[in-house]
């Protein structure tokens, strides 16, 4: 398998391999076994994409993100979902009812990666297009209007790469194209990380930039009229549950870690 991504997009090389690399272990936290099979397929030195507090933090999220799905979709189990940026994410496969409607949005050199390791069918769909663009909001649309829910919208390691102008931009193309409201789970990091992001275990390794970072989701939910900040998460809430070191830095540096932030309008 070749892989040919944008700055950027090679970011989605790091909770691959960590997810990768936590499956093989022993007693696992989660298991991505098509993470494993990807990383085997493509030889990848998982090395500098897998540090502790990386390794920590992305488990951290994919437990905590899960658990939320799973309990949105408990509720509403015919629920349209839209993964922004979803690069190698196989988190369908983990909370998948056999009735949810998921959309995988990703640029389209990430999506012909993608397509070299997933396969589409009629309820996990790919999508090549820029979030911040509103051409593909029409298959979601047409979903959702058979299904008369509202949708839920993720973005896992996404905002950080975008300005603030840019993220305002996509909650307007969202709240433009469902205008009858809908959900959003946005990962956030602080703005200390932003600057001193050349300290960063794993993403010092890519040459991506943090372009971003909020103190609290309010700062996001405030860039556009009618968004609602409803609840917020960091990951130190289940990274100090596994090891000395994580709960240390959850000690520590309670406000570094990355958080979980639920928005409505």
């Amino acid at each position: 398998m070749e892989l040919r991504l944008g700055d950027v997009q090679t970011t989605a090389i790091i909770p691959l391999a960590i997810k990768a690399n936590e499956t093989k272990r022993k007693n696992p936290r989660i298991t991505d076994k098509k993470a494993v099979e990807i990383i085997d397929a493509l030889q990848v030195d998982t090395k500098p994409y897998d540090k502790f507090l990386s390794h920590e933090g992305v488990i951290a999220r994919t437990i905590m993100l899960d658990r939320q799905v799973k309990d949105i979709v408990a509720k509403e189990p015919d629920k349209v979902i839209v993964n922004i940026g979803a690069g190698f994410d196989a988190r369908f496969m983990r909370v998948d009812n056999g009735r949810i409607i998921w959309f995988n949005l990703d640029l389209p050199d990430s999506i012909a990666a993608r397509k070299k390791a997933f396969e589409e069918n009629d309820r996990e769909i790919m999508i090549a297009g820029n979030a911040l663009n509103e051409e593909w909001c029409l298959p979601v649309k047409e979903a959702v209007d058979k299904t008369g829910k509202k949708p839920l919208f993720i973005a896992e390691g996404l905002f950080m790469y975008l300005t603030m102008d840019q993220i305002r931009q996509l909650l307007m193309v969202l709240k433009n194209n469902f205008p009858e409201g809908g959900t959003l789970i946005a990962e956030q990091n602080c703005k200390m990380m932003v600057k001193n992001q050349k300290h960063h275990d794993t993403v010092k390794n890519t040459k991506a930039k943090f372009m971003s970072g909020t103190d609290s989701g309010q700062e996001i939910a405030d860039l556009v009229d009618g968004f609602r900040l409803v609840e917020e998460h960091s990951f130190n809430e289940e990274m100090k549950k596994y090891s000395l070191g994580g709960t240390i830095f959850a000690l520590l540096l309670p406000k570094i870690n990355d958080r979980w932030a639920t928005f409505e309008w």
